[in-house]
């Protein structure tokens, strides 16, 4: 029973949870992935032979980028021990919200952590001036794709956008995504 909330023609209110999360697994996995990976660069810096050089302002945009890499690393792993707890209560529309929240929490932290992360390394290598324009240039880069292009998308309907997605729903029945 597709119905305007984004369910898909002929599926039922508990196949469209679990197509959802599933779906959103799908985007954790990429996420989690670059989150740990940068949290793990993160962790070693402080151990590197340069590290001694910096100066008291990237030591705090150090310490800006590494806390918010552990924020969202606990953001976008928090799905995972919430549905370990939840799992086979029945309470499948809960999860998908909860994840949902975690998941957009997760990605603000990881962008805070990343332009931090840019930053300390412009400033280190540049000179301030320079930093701090290469930095917001990269801050308005991450969150035109982030952010405002798919807000901005959300209300932004194509009629080929539409057939694609008929033509998808129809090629794909009963298959598990």
């Amino acid at each position: 029973m597709g119905d305007e909330k984004g369910g898909l023609p002929g599926e039922s209110e508990r196949e469209r949870w679990n197509r959802n999360f599933a779906d959103l697994l799908q985007e954790l996995r990429v996420a989690q992935t670059g989150v740990q990976i940068l949290f793990a660069f993160l962790l070693t810096l402080p151990f590197s032979s340069g590290f001694p050089h910096t100066n008291a302002f990237q030591r705090v945009v150090y310490l800006v980028a590494l806390i918010s890499a552990a924020f969202a690393t606990t953001h976008l792993i928090a799905p995972v021990a919430f549905h370990r707890a939840l799992f086979r209560r029945g309470r499948k529309p809960e999860l998908v919200r909860y994840a949902h929240r975690m998941a957009t929490t997760g990605l603000a932290f990881m962008l805070i952590s990343m332009v931090s992360s840019v930053l300390l390394i412009t400033d280190y290598l540049l000179n301030r001036w320079a930093a701090l324009s290469l930095t917001v240039f990269i801050g308005a880069w991450f969150l035109t794709y982030w952010v405002i292009l798919p807000y901005v998308r959300r209300s932004w309907i194509d009629a080929e956008d539409v057939a694609e997605d008929r033509e998808y729903a129809e090629d794909s029945p009963g298959e598990q995504r």
